[in-house]
């Protein structure tokens, strides 16, 4: 599957909004095995594990390096930062797949 968030593409957040099931997100990934932290990712939203987790993934599950809860679990609900509300690609950018 192509991503839904590439270079280039402008995203509008809201903070502290419900996310559901399906929709794309912000999220505080854990940091790497050196203990150096990882930027916020967009990641697909899949599930609520419990009231407590959740569980996320990129849309494109064979780009390498691609960190989500196939590779670190699930997360921590508080890791969820924001809920993306809308998805902008700049004229010239359209992505094809």
């Amino acid at each position: 599957m192509v991503p839904a968030v590439g270079p280039g593409h402008l995203v509008l957040i809201r903070y502290g909004a419900a996310a559901r099931p399906g929709d794309m997100v912000v999220v505080a990934l854990p940091a790497d095995r050196g203990g150096r932290p990882r930027p916020p990712a967009v990641k697909r939203l899949v599930r609520y594990d419990g009231s407590h987790h959740v569980w996320v993934e990129s849309d494109n599950l064979d780009a390498p390096g691609a960190i989500d809860s196939w590779t670190v679990g699930a997360l921590p609900a508080t890791a969820v930062l924001a809920r993306v509300l809308v998805r902008l690609i700049p004229p010239g950018r359209v992505q094809q797949g």
